[in-house]
């Protein structure tokens, strides 16, 4: 699930993404209000942390300019302006929470899951394959209704598998989305998957976490599945 922080202070900005992509998600990082706005137009994000006081285009026209255009991305301000005008004036131009600073993490987290939770059109809240379901805004994870818990880096893998079943995905793109800072050393792929396959799959006796040889890693519904091309391994 990617998200979109738009911030100019830098620091901030770097522990925002170090925190959120450490919860499971894949984190892109604007500096002003222009990037920002052409990000948001054209990537896929589940939800976009703004800040208002911006250079180039401030944080309310990057936000009134993105309803204007139809794109219904959740959007949560995170400002230093924490008069009740600010709140209100941004609430109206179209954001769906504020948040001011200084904030506590835990609650951006809570308030960013949220969201997530009753956005409408961002996605499929729920992923199912087979009898394993991968639910996006609860960050759980069950196995034939039994939970499974997983890490946010395991989890992470598990949605962007989940989101194409059947299909190989790549170690180098498996790395972008989970590693999005450390996308270089293919092992940390190899660990990860072995670890989530043994709790996915080895309690429950099942083998839908699958090697295609050449290609990646591929999630299957292994109840019915042929396994030609696969390893196991």
């Amino acid at each position: 699930m990617r998200i979109l922080v738009v911030e100019d202070e830098r620091e901030l900005a770097a522990t925002l993404r170090r925190g959120l992509s450490a919860e499971g998600y894949t984190v892109d990082v604007a500096h002003d209000g222009r990037e920002g706005l052409w990000k948001a137009r054209t990537g896929d994000y589940a939800a976009i942390i703004l800040d208002l006081m911006l250079p180039v285009l401030n944080g309310y026209r990057v936000c009134a300019e993105l309803r204007r255009e139809r794109i219904g991305t959740p959007i949560l301000v995170l400002s230093a302006k924490d008069g009740d005008w600010d709140q209100a004036e941004a609430l109206d131009t179209g954001a769906d929470d504020y948040l001011a600073k200084p904030f506590s993490y835990l609650v951006l987290v809570a308030r960013l899951r949220a969201l997530l939770r009753r956005a409408p059109g961002q996605g499929v809240p729920l992923l199912t394959v087979g009898d394993l379901t991968v639910d996006l805004a609860a960050r759980s994870c069950r196995r034939a209704g039994t939970a499974v818990a997983l890490t946010p880096r395991e989890f992470a893998i598990a949605e962007v598998l989940a989101r194409r079943p059947g299909e190989a995905v790549s170690k180098h793109e498996l790395l972008h989305h989970a590693w999005p800072d450390e996308a270089e050393d293919p092992n940390l792929v190899e660990v990860r998957i072995s670890a989530l396959r043994r709790k996915i799959d080895t309690p429950f006796g099942r083998a839908s976490l699958q090697t295609v040889r050449g290609l990646g890693y591929r999630l299957v519904d292994d109840r019915r599945a042929e396994h030609g091309d696969d390893d196991g391994s």
